[in-house]
């Protein structure tokens, strides 16, 4: 069976998709079935391609467990339009420049709709304090709970959900 892959996109790929990637990586491993997906994160931008996360991400997701610290940042290609099931923007800004860069795409969504079901951006907490990085946390650990949910531990079921995000 095919694995699920999805590719969680923010502006610079250091503070909000690394949250997610690393929040929805630990569900997976939790639940039994990492060997099913295949999960990455990328940035819009590329300043900061090779770095770290935000130290704030690492000791955010740390306080609750989870390990990011050996991310690093990189620039979204044309090749994971193609690669990816899914491409979830943490906001709109995110949506409209990956549509810029990829027209034809039919895998874009939004991380609020896709994954929360109620059109939401995901704010970026890079100016803000510790606190913004909690509350960016808990609104993508809420997505990323629902999204395992949508796509459900049963793999028979997965073709179908996946299938018409293409």
């Amino acid at each position: 069976m095919k694995r699920i892959s999805i590719l969680f996109v923010c502006m610079g790929n250091i503070c909000r998709s690394p949250l997610a990637e690393g929040i929805f990586t630990h569900l997976v491993d939790e639940a039994g079935i990492a060997d099913c997906f295949e999960l990455d994160s990328a940035g819009t931008g590329g300043w900061h391609e090779g770095q770290h996360p935000d130290r704030r991400s690492i000791a955010t997701a740390k306080d609750h467990g989870i390990d990011i610290s050996r991310q690093r940042a990189r620039r979204i290609t044309a090749k994971d339009f193609d690669d990816f099931d899914l491409v979830l923007a943490m906001d709109r800004a995110n949506i409209d420049e990956l549509h810029r860069l990829s027209p034809g795409a039919t895998n874009i969504r939004l991380f609020g709709e896709f994954a929360l079901a109620t059109g939401e951006d995901i704010p970026d907490p890079y100016f803000g304090s510790s606190s913004e990085f909690e509350l960016v946390y808990a609104r993508l650990l809420t997505g990323c709970r629902k999204l395992l949910e949508t796509l459900g531990t049963d793999k028979a079921s997965w073709s179908g959900k996946i299938s018409s995000v293409r």
